[in-house]
């Protein structure tokens, strides 16, 4: 896929990843994508990313079922970082529940907890 052509990976092969709503503008996730996950994500128009800790392809919502539709991908000015403006399945994005993992904001001197869980994680994955 000649598109990929221009991507800089870093020296493991990856490159950050940041899901972002479409229609709000929310960022919901950060993720690593590799050469593969980046060109399955474009062919299928579906996010799919790189586990560093399972060391695999991930498809997003391949267990919960929040699927994140592709709308449009970017590149930053360096080629370095991938910006994916989705649709969110089932408005849920993080594996706490939330629809967003940035949910901790840090008020002076402490994380505060800014958004409620949507859905109960076990209920989602068991």
């Amino acid at each position: 896929m000649s598109v990929l052509k221009q991507i800089k990976f870093d020296e493991k092969g990856l490159i950050p990843a940041i899901s972002q709503d479409f229609k709000t503008g929310e960022i919901l996730m950060f993720a690593w994508m590799n050469q593969e996950s980046l060109r399955l994500t474009i062919k299928k128009q579906q996010a799919v990313y790189y586990s560093r800790s399972r060391q695999k392809i991930w498809f997003k919502g391949e267990e919960s079922g929040h699927v994140q539709h592709i709308k449009e991908i970017f590149t930053d000015c360096d080629n370095d970082v991938i910006l994916l403006k989705i649709e969110q399945v089932g408005g849920i994005s993080c594996h706490t529940g939330r629809m967003s993992c940035f949910f901790q904001q840090l008020d002076k001197k402490n994380w505060k907890i800014i958004t409620n869980i949507i859905k109960n994680p076990i209920d989602i994955y068991g």
